[in-house]
């Protein structure tokens, strides 16, 4: 790894070529002063990016020369020419550069030649019709950095709200089959451990959501807060974990409860999603906790039925950006202080 992230590039893998990420990265490029964002290069289809927004653009074999051209134009590392390109019209062989583009990016930061990842939308639908088996690209990165899909955490941050759903991408029937004190516990230590890694929160607070509403009232609305969620935080409390909980979940996110905590931890996906995407539905990032490298995504998906139109906001890929950028800087300062 390079002795200083912070001198070194962000890269972007655009995703799905026929999806809103060429728009949104060229956007964000297009902003990048004004936004004070770190130098950053895409990964994809060179090609890719006028057919949705007009940009200078300069081809580069490394990503040394990004950091060169990025005054001027945005810097593109070519990994595959798409037969046909048709913005909202996604194909196979879109997904195909999508999976490159990602593979080269995680390969980048593995080596140390760029500060972080940011990742562009894709389509699941064409991933998965190509054979990629993972349930997303967060279980994909994680796995080519050598951790286990289980022990890759999925934040979604915004201005003043971070979420951390402890369960994610399974059927809501499932949930309670899951839950268990062994991944409360695993989640509370990722969790602090990457805000302060990622983030610089030197002693971060914790809440966790209860499962069933009102935190099962006492064990009259069921009886997981008992069973599981209460042994498990006044067990990872004792090791020295700021945390609270099981909290009702309705009661958490409203303006004064926000600022009692660093995180909240919640029990499944739209527990998190939902009072994350309502705040902050343009701004909120995608973070993946528990990696040796720093992944960020924009927090939404292709837009497929705005694609080419001009009309897709850059605002979560550009907080994804200098999130990524940002982390960059506490990573570094992190390893300072805690040398390996």
């Amino acid at each position: 790894m390079a002795s200083n992230l912070t001198d070194l590039p962000l890269a972007i893998s655009i995703g799905d070529p026929a999806g809103i990420g060429p728009e949104i990265i060229a956007k964000a490029w297009e902003a990048r002063k004004r936004e004070k964002l770190p130098p950053f290069f895409a990964i994809g289809d060179l090609a890719s990016i006028p057919h949705h927004w007009d940009v200078p653009l300069a081809r580069i074999d490394n990503p040394d020369q990004a950091i060169e051209h990025f005054g001027t134009a945005l810097p593109v590392f070519h990994v595959h020419s798409c037969a046909t390109i048709t913005p909202g019209s996604p194909d196979l062989d879109g997904a195909h550069c999508a999976l490159q583009a990602l593979e080269t990016a995680t390969g980048f930061a593995r080596s140390g030649t760029v500060a972080a990842v940011v990742t562009g939308p894709v389509s699941k639908a064409q991933l998965y019709a190509i054979g990629f088996d993972y349930p997303g690209q967060t279980e994909f990165v994680a796995e080519r950095c050598g951790v286990e899909r289980r022990n890759a955490v999925m934040m979604l941050a915004g201005p003043d709200l971070r979420v951390v759903p402890m369960t994610t991408h399974i059927p809501l029937v499932d949930v309670a089959g899951q839950l268990d004190m062994r991944l409360i516990r695993r989640r509370i230590r990722a969790t602090a451990k990457g805000l302060k890694r990622d983030f610089g929160i030197a002693n971060p607070r914790l809440a966790v959501a209860g499962f069933n509403p009102h935190a099962g009232e006492m064990g009259n609305l069921g009886r997981e807060e008992i069973d599981i969620f209460e042994p498990a935080i006044a067990s990872i409390a004792e090791e020295g974990f700021d945390v609270v909980g099981p909290l009702p979940a309705d009661t958490m996110f409203h303006a004064e409860a926000r600022g009692q905590y660093d995180a909240a931890l919640c029990a499944y996906h739209d527990q998190a999603l939902i009072p994350l995407k309502t705040l902050y539905f343009h701004e909120a990032v995608n973070i993946t906790l528990g990696l040796p490298i720093i992944r960020t995504s924009p927090d939404h998906g292709t837009a497929f039925a705005i694609a080419g139109k001009g009309q897709a906001r850059p605002d979560s890929m550009i907080a994804a950006i200098r999130m990524a950028g940002e982390a960059a800087a506490h990573r570094m300062a992190f390893a300072a202080t805690y040398p390996a």
